[in-house]
């Protein structure tokens, strides 16, 4: 099952999912909306779903109202490197600015031991930021990338959930592997202080923090695995459910309370037809699948029964 598969964020807003894609996309160049489109008669009611990609990382947004709310175990490490763009500080500088308007400093913006100018912040819609000043002589690594941070129940985990993921997707490697030293209460030794993997075409950072913060993983932020067949749909499903009381609409968690959304690569195109009588049909069927049925959503798409008539 060798290929680089493509995994995309999502973010679940109550109602702003339009109104925060735009302010993204004023943050970051090389930004744009790809799609927006109306789902109506969902369990939320009528909702908004949007496409947008970021300096090369896709990410789909929902309106769905307020059942999830983003918190700090999920946020996005954003590499601003001086080797590739010796402006890289300025416009780090101007991002955290735009960020930290209506924000909230998780850690202030200086510098640190790992880096002449860090800082970790939620923005005006709670998603979480860590903007960072790469190291140009460091191995290199995209603009955008998901972090998870491991603590609570999970705490001392990060690194058994990288081994985990590496081996569920084929086209993986390791990245960096920082550990804790001793005398960093309550971090305990040989824990992540930071590591990174990828899994096909997307990078992940993931740490493990001794502090309960108090907030955990949940479907406010999952990771959409766009499968080329049902054979690689049924594949990553196995793989990854693991509370079966949380499997809805192709969405699951894993062992770690993370969650994805197992399904089709060609279901965003058949979502973003621009057929509304098209879109309708597949989102009745799609609602009450757990894990989705590809010949059953084609079928309803087509306006077809599942024998082709």
């Amino acid at each position: 099952m060798k290929n680089t598969l493509s995994i995309t964020p999502h973010l679940w807003f109550d109602k702003e999912a339009l109104e925060a894609a735009q302010f993204y996309i004023a943050a970051f160049p090389h930004s744009a909306i790809d799609h927006v489109v109306p789902l109506r008669d969902t369990p939320s009611g009528d909702c908004e779903l949007v496409y947008f990609h970021l300096n090369g990382q896709t990410f789909v947004a929902i309106s769905a109202g307020p059942l999830f709310r983003f918190n700090p175990s999920i946020s996005f490490l954003v590499n601003f490197d001086p080797g590739r763009d010796p402006s890289a500080r300025t416009k780090l500088d101007a991002t955290w600015a735009m960020f930290a308007e209506g924000g909230k400093v998780l850690m202030p913006l200086d510098a640190y031991p790992f880096s002449p100018r860090f800082g970790w912040i939620q923005d005006r819609y709670g998603l979480s930021w860590q903007l960072i000043l790469a190291n140009p002589e460091g191995d290199r690594r995209p603009f955008l990338a998901p972090a998870l941070l491991f603590n609570g129940e999970v705490s001392g985990l990060a690194e058994e959930a990288g081994v985990f993921y590496r081996s569920v997707f084929p086209d993986s490697e390791p990245g960096q592997l920082v550990r804790y030293p001793a005398g960093m209460p309550p971090n305990r030794e040989g824990t992540v202080m930071y590591s990174d993997f990828r899994l096909g075409d997307t990078w992940f950072a993931a740490m493990d923090s001794g502090i309960d913060h108090g907030f955990r993983f949940s479907s406010a932020i999952a990771f959409v695995v766009n499968c080329r067949d049902q054979s690689e749909i049924d594949y990553y499903w196995e793989r990854l459910s693991a509370a079966p009381e949380a499997e809805a609409c192709g969405w699951l968690q894993d062992r770690f309370g993370v969650a994805w959304q197992v399904g089709p690569a060609e279901l965003n195109a058949m979502i973003c037809c621009g057929d509304q009588t098209r879109v309708d049909r597949l989102m009745q069927a799609l609602l009450p699948m757990k894990k989705l049925d590809l010949a059953v959503l084609r079928a309803e798409f087509e306006g077809k029964r599942p024998d082709g008539k």
